[in-house]
């Protein structure tokens, strides 16, 4: 161990043992996988991440050793550790430089965002050079003053090559561009089967997958739209999803970016004007269903029916309205006395 630490060191890192691990250290070949928790502080104390919190969740770090990870540290790191161990590196900035943009892509992870959100199409050099904001001020001030960071790690578990079921942020390009039919296919199973949020999951999955591969076209060019035509049966499935688990703005935006598009998608102006009627824009539910039946007038008894129950939800709306308004100035049995003096 004297050894690693000797070789560490002279990387500038210092690796401190809190709680000693079990068994023999991995030989942690490439393709590895580790699940790790991991708590990140400036020098003085204060906390940056703590991936038991993030989020509101508490939900460990899984790592593919030689996938060219953003943070070569922590693959230099964990490799040190047993399963079980506990250690604090503090890490100099050069192997720093690259968190406050690991970190943003961690948070947007947590809160089930596009890990790449706000990033710009550029390399981490760049990105840590220019001067937009990360959308937090403490990796904004990060990322305009490197400095050194403590990683408190807990190796949990490690999985050799082959034994476990590569996740999407871990795959080759044409990984992704392979798992996506598969991921679509359990969604749809999901659906069926009811689960609605797991079949969400898997739909944003395969989105992710097809929107990080879009990122690398240039907008508008052939392949660009080849992977824009994949997602948008991907999405208007997820907006089914949404619209059964209530998150009808959600919806609204979805759809709105689809129709900006493409002006003819029928199924995104009926998923849109039901997610109008839920959130009671009666004018706008209407255009969109009136839309429907323009580019498919099939689906007329199918808007019909929206439209009884929108109307249905307005009246007893009214009706409830109306007995509160009611109410309100019966309130004392509709009666008021007043009493005059004169001096």
């Amino acid at each position: 161990m004297e050894e690693v630490a000797v070789k560490l060191r002279a990387e500038g890192i210092q690796k401190r043992v809190i709680s000693a691990g079990k068994g023999e250290l991995s030989t942690f070949p490439d393709g590895t996988k580790v699940n790790f928790h991991y708590r990140t502080c400036l020098c003085d104390g204060t906390v940056l991440d703590d991936s038991r919190t993030m989020g509101g969740q508490c939900k460990p770090m899984e790592l593919i050793l030689g996938k060219k990870f953003k943070l070569p540290v922590w693959e230099r790191v964990v490799v040190t550790m047993r399963e079980g161990e506990i250690a604090e590196f503090t890490c100099d900035t050069k192997h720093t430089a690259l968190y406050a943009l690991v970190s943003q892509s961690l948070r947007n992870i947590s809160v089930g965002k596009d890990p790449l959100e706000g990033q710009r199409h550029c390399c981490g050099i760049a990105q840590i050079h220019s001067h937009h904001s990360l959308g937090h001020q403490d990796l904004d001030e990060l990322q305009a003053h490197p400095q050194p960071l403590v990683f408190t790690l807990e190796l949990l578990q490690v999985l050799p090559p082959g034994s476990f079921r590569l996740d999407t942020w871990a795959m080759t390009d044409e990984e992704k561009l392979e798992a996506v039919p598969q991921m679509h296919e359990e969604g749809n199973a999901l659906f069926r089967g009811g689960e609605i949020r797991a079949a969400a999951e898997k739909y944003h999955n395969a989105i992710a997958c097809l929107k990080n591969l879009q990122m690398k076209e240039r907008p508008g060019d052939e392949n660009w739209l080849r992977l824009d035509h994949m997602i948008t049966p991907l999405l208007l499935n997820y907006c089914q999803c949404q619209l059964l688990q209530g998150q009808y703005y959600e919806v609204l935006d979805h759809c709105s970016s689809l129709l900006y598009k493409y002006e003819d998608n029928v199924k995104a102006y009926f998923k849109r004007g039901k997610a109008h009627a839920a959130v009671w824009n009666e004018a706008e539910a209407r255009a969109d269903f009136a839309k429907v039946v323009q580019l498919d007038p099939s689906l007329a008894p199918s808007v019909a029916k929206e439209l009884r129950q929108m109307e249905e939800r307005i009246r007893e709306k009214q009706k409830e309205e109306k007995g509160r308004y009611k109410s309100l100035f019966s309130y004392g049995g509709g009666t008021s006395t007043t009493t005059a003096t004169t001096g």
